[in-house]
């Protein structure tokens, strides 16, 4: 395996940022210090006037494999993942079949081991009949990232509406279980009042069906399922402002049984965004009104909600084509959430510290990844160099999804991600991919 030394480079950790050098050996972090010098056998990288960060961690990705291949794969958009910036990520289980049993859930594993040129992990699905396979995952629990319950109904048919099962599984399960929330009645209550009097729907009806009150119902209702039983609850995707008065910044996320999740797509758009982009940012939850973006960016930067993630879901550009009852929901996100990210940090909206905490360090501690997420000698050798003076622009010719399309095409970012180390491999360097190694699988310590 190669050795790399980059030298004089910006190091961002910690809520830190200095000056200095470090070593890769083994696929981890040997070293870090002012200066050292270059050993026998080993790769110099300079990085100068760049910084040198983590890699993100999505804790939230819809690859589409096996079933859905047309739209997505393990491989293709793991690779746009790598380009992007992001080293680690937990796959959803709403492909075809749905992940319901353990023998589905280790058939992605292997897929991931096969295929992911970065590091994997995957959700055990959970469905009206699946219990006792849910529960199955507790002797998992330190190499699977959780359990995901949708609360409200997505893509595809996993909705788990019955609140008995719900209490089990709140009950039982040792692993963090993550939850989509919307309440699926008042989501059909405004589907049909809407339809009452509306014939054809669009785009920008898609928030008055999917609304902020289905979004805190639901929230509310797995908070409190996790209260009664002290269930380790990650809700996702927060994307209104009402959800926030249900998160606290008063204790540390270490110390944390209920946490959440905000993606890149609420921080960036709002509803008035669906004129210009239509069904191409139709997604569950619904993007909302441009309050709720505002308050979402002050739970963030408060710490009321904890990490960064994309919700990354590919469709093909003809699925989002039809008419806006049949248009697929879900957006293409995975190799853009750091470059958007670092356009804010450039804007001044967030700096560069707390964008890696959200990405990264926070990622890892609510997950208890094991020796990732931080620039520490010993940890797994997962991390980004970033140009923040060269500017990069979405096109077709760069989108690396299999979908080929992005509702950020033809933005212009101010930061280009010029490499990506993956366990101390260069899989990403320059515009250019090494794909002579894998991603590993990922740990946890609980």
């Amino acid at each position: 395996m190669k050795n790399y030394l980059i030298k004089n480079t910006c190091i961002v950790n910690e809520g830190k940022r200095f000056f200095g050098d470090l070593l890769m050996k083994n696929g981890r972090i040997e070293k870090i210090a002012a200066s050292i010098s270059l050993p026998e056998n080993c790769i110099e990288i300079d990085g100068s006037n760049q910084f040198l960060i983590p890699g993100a961690i999505d804790d939230q990705v819809h690859f589409r494999e096996p079933g859905l291949t047309h739209k997505g794969t393990i491989y293709t958009e793991a690779k746009a993942a790598v380009a992007g910036g992001v080293t680690s990520f937990m796959e959803m289980p709403n492909t075809n079949p749905p992940v319901f049993t353990q023998e589905l859930l280790e058939a992605k594993y292997k897929i991931g081991k096969e295929t992911a040129l970065a590091n994997y992990s995957f959700f055990m699905g959970t469905s009206n009949d699946n219990l006792e396979e849910i529960l199955k995952t507790n002797d998992k629990k330190k190499e699977v990232c959780g359990v995901k319950i949708f609360m409200g109904s997505s893509t595809g048919n996993l909705l788990v509406d019955n609140p008995l099962l719900l209490e089990k599984i709140f009950e039982g399960s040792e692993l963090l279980i993550a939850t989509h929330c919307e309440e699926e009645r008042i989501i059909k209550a405004n589907l049909a009042a809407l339809t009452a009097t509306k014939k054809i729907l669009e785009p920008s009806d898609h928030p008055i069906i999917r609304t902020e009150e289905a979004c805190f119902e639901s929230s509310l209702k797995a908070i409190q399922l996790a209260k009664k039983f002290n269930s380790r609850l990650h809700i996702l995707h927060i994307s209104t402002e009402k959800e926030l008065q249900l998160f606290t910044n008063m204790i540390p996320l270490k110390d944390k049984r209920i946490t959440s999740e905000v993606c890149v797509h609420h921080l960036h758009f709002t509803s008035d965004d669906y004129e210009r982009l239509g069904n191409q940012i139709k997604c569950n939850p619904a993007i909302k009104a441009p309050h709720n973006k505002k308050a979402l960016w002050e739970g963030l930067l408060d710490d009321r909600l904890d990490i960064i993630a994309t919700d990354h879901a590919p469709h093909t550009w003809a699925e989002k084509q039809e008419d806006y009852s049949h248009a697929h929901a879900g957006l293409p996100l995975v190799q853009h959430p750091v470059s958007l990210m670092l356009y804010y940090v450039k804007e001044g909206r967030i700096s560069i510290e707390k964008m890696v905490e959200k990405m990264s360090h926070a990622v890892a501690d609510c997950f208890q990844i094991k020796e990732r997420g931080y620039i520490r000698e010993g940890y797994y050798a997962d991390l980004v160099l970033v140009n923040m003076n060269q500017s990069n622009t979405v096109t077709k010719e760069n989108i690396l999804y299999k979908c080929g399309w992005s509702p950020l095409e033809g933005f212009v970012f101010p930061a280009t991600i010029t490499n990506t180390f993956v366990n101390g491999h260069l899989v990403y360097g320059n515009g250019r991919f090494d794909e002579s190694k894998r991603g590993m699988r990922l740990q946890f310590e609980r």
